[in-house]
Order: C-alpha cells, then sequence, then structure tokens
C-alpha cells in the first residue's frame, strides 16, 4: 500500500490557527480538518513527497482563506444590498388610495424622515467619524489623518457600489477644493478666522486635508436628496444670475475681510432671484412643494448645529473658543445658507439635474 505522507509540523500549526481564526461552521470545519491531518501524520515520506503534502495542505489553506475573505467581505456586501433594496423601495413607493388625510400626513412625515437620512448618507457617516474618533487619534494615526482616511474610505465605497455616479463625484470634488481654498484662507497668519489645533501628517497650508470633506457632504446631501425625492424646481433664475450670485457669495467671504461685508446685499439680491422659486418634492406618491428659499434655510440652519458640535468636541475652534467652548455665534447660520446657495448653484448644473429645472421667463 502506499504509505501517508507527512505533513510538515510548522505549516501544519499555521494552517491550524488559520483556521481558529474563523468562527461557527467554520471552527467544526477546522476541528475535522486537524483530526484528518493527525492520520495523515502516521506514516511519512520524505523529499518530494513532503513537498506533495505540504502542496496539498497550501490548497486547503488558501481555500480556507478565500472563505474567510467571504465571511469578512459579507457584512460589506450585505450593507449595500440593504442600501440599494432600500433606495429602490423609496423610489417606488406607493400606499391605498384610501387613506385618511391624518394617516397620509404621518405616513408621509415618516418617509420624508427616511429619505433625509438616506440622503445624509455620506454626511452622517463622515459626521461620526468626527465625534468617535478620539483626539488622541487612533493606531498611532492622528486624528485628522484618521478622518481624511476615513472619508476617502467612505467615498471610494459609494462611488464602487454606484451609490454615487462619477459625474456626482466631480462635483462633490469640485466642493471639496472650493471648500478647502477658503479654509485655507481663514486660517491663515493675517486672518485667523478659525484654527485646527491639533498636528497632522496631511496639513496643507496648516489645515488637514479632511476638512475639504465637510463640504463635499453638502454637496452630496443636496445630490442624493435631489435623487430620492424626485427634486423639480419651478422658477429657477437664469442660470447665468444664480452663477453671479453665487460667485459673489463665494467671493465675499474673502473679500470682507478688506472692503467690507456686504453678505446682506447679497442675501437681499438672492432673495429677490429665488423669491418665486419653489421646489417640488415627493415623500410618496404625491407631489409637495415649498419655497426654495425657506430649503437654503433650513439646511443652512443644520449646518450650523453640526458646527456647534463639531467645535464641542474640538475638531476646530474658533478665537472665542479657546479658554472655554461657547456656542458658535448665531450669524454663522447666515453665512451657511449663503453658501447652501452657492452649492446648490453647483449642483444644479450636472446635466440630468439640470433638465429637471424650470427656467422663470
Amino acid at each position: 500500500s502506499i504509505p501517508t505522507p507527512k505533513v510538515s509540523p510548522i505549516l501544519l500549526s499555521f494552517t491550524i490557527q488559520a483556521c481558529r481564526r474563523m468562527n461557527g461552521i467554520a471552527e467544526v470545519i477546522a476541528n475535522h480538518r486537524r483530526s484528518c491531518f493527525d492520520r495523515l501524520s502516521t506514516n511519512g515520506l520524505s523529499g518530494k513527497q513532503d513537498l506533495c503534502a505540504d502542496m496539498t495542505v497550501y490548497f486547503y489553506l488558501t481555500t480556507y482563506s478565500l472563505n474567510i475573505n467571504r465571511l469578512y467581505l459579507m457584512p460589506s456586501k450585505i450593507k449595500t444590498m440593504f442600501l440599494q433594496s432600500l433606495d429602490h423601495h423609496l423610489l417606488n413607493l406607493s400606499v391605498k388610495s384610501d387613506l385618511t388625510a391624518f394617516s397620509r400626513f404621518w405616513l408621509e412625515f415618516f418617509y420624508f424622515g427616511i429619505k433625509e437620512a438616506r440622503a445624509c448618507l455620506f454626511t452622517g457617516l463622515f459626521f461620526v467619524a468626527v465625534f468617535v474618533v478620539p483626539r488622541a487619534g487612533l493606531f498611532g494615526i492622528p486624528r485628522y489623518d484618521a478622518l481624511l482616511v476615513i472619508a476617502l474610505a467612505i467615498q471610494v465605497w459609494l462611488v464602487a457600489t454606484k451609490l454615487e455616479t462619477l459625474d456626482e463625484l466631480k462635483a462633490i470634488t469640485l466642493f471639496h477644493l472650493v471648500g478647502f481654498a477658503l479654509e485655507v484662507f481663514k486660517t491663515s497668519s493675517g486672518i485667523k478666522s478659525w484654527s485646527y489645533p491639533d498636528f497632522a501628517y496631511s496639513k496643507l497650508f496648516g489645515v488637514p486635508l479632511f476638512s475639504g470633506f465637510m463640504y463635499a457632504a453638502v454637496g452630496s446631501y443636496i445630490i442624493q436628496a435631489w435623487r430620492l425625492f424626485d427634486l423639480r424646481i419651478r422658477h429657477h433664475p437664469p442660470y447665468w444670475m444664480a452663477g453671479l450670485i453665487a460667485g459673489l457669495i463665494y467671493a465675499n467671504f474673502f473679500t470682507h475681510h478688506y472692503i467690507g461685508d456686504y453678505r446682506w446685499y447679497l442675501a437681499a439680491c438672492a432673495l429677490g432671484l429665488y423669491a418665486r422659486s419653489s421646489v417640488i418634492f415627493r415623500p410618496i406618491d404625491r407631489d409637495r412643494s415649498m419655497p426654495l428659499l425657506l430649503a437654503f434655510i433650513l439646511i443652512g440652519f443644520f449646518i450650523w448645529l453640526a458646527e456647534n458640535v463639531s467645535t464641542f468636541f474640538g475638531v476646530w475652534k474658533y478665537p472665542n473658543q479657546l479658554g472655554a467652548w461657547s456656542a458658535v455665534h448665531v450669524g454663522k447660520w447666515s453665512s451657511w445658507s449663503l453658501l447652501v446657495v452657492m452649492t446648490f448653484t453647483i449642483v444644479v448644473n450636472l446635466k440630468h439635474i439640470k433638465q429637471r429645472i424650470h427656467i422663470a421667463n
């Protein structure tokens, strides 16, 4: 009879250790395989037969490794499938026609909240990381660098799973660049509107690169909300006028340090431009509408709230918060609302969104 080849003890030990990393059914398989290895070790050969046996065990180990990877990757795949199924459900909602007005109100309110939460996917994940990552950093990685890695990972995941398109990624990248340029100016030695006190390898001109994602998060929210709510705009001002006021708003963030703050003049111009504009959205199966200016103000308010939480956790600080934390001045609400107007103008220039806008005559 052909003797059973002997398995190298080192490779056998390594295989068993790898098998132990699996759980559940995989651990049972490891125990069964270990008993097989004990039986294989009864007789021994040398040279080529030992090598052949080692190659056999290596084949088993490779197979187990692939199964381990599948097990580890499964939660990510399940989350992606869940989000895709959720998107399909939210985009194809229908309810009974005999619902009472009270029941329909609460059902639409519920789905409005679900769609808002889904639209804030990137924003929510990013700011959870901002609040959870300790100031000392993670695994020896400084806090700001860890936040940059997390933000990039979230963005890559959204594009890879087709939860965001490449065109949307281009717009979000533009938000990042626009926001980062503003951060560099505002934190410069001659301005010092706020500061990032912690150390980071990824700081450029004194600003951590992750900061641009805070502006990109606003753009990501608007893009996702546009799709989920089937948004349409009625009586939008001509593109050149909207682009001009957006450019002036952005420029005022820089120039008000030298020639005066014209924020309220620009706000009055925006009020005149968008006075007739309304946004049509669909919580379930019926269209609802609200003034577009009200949407700008509400989004700006929630950004102002997020800014208060961020400064409380010390992500960045204003000069009046260096000694002890205090609430961000309510005047920042108007600045954020104007910034939303500028962000909205960039979003509406996406090709598939421009088709859903009615330009005022």
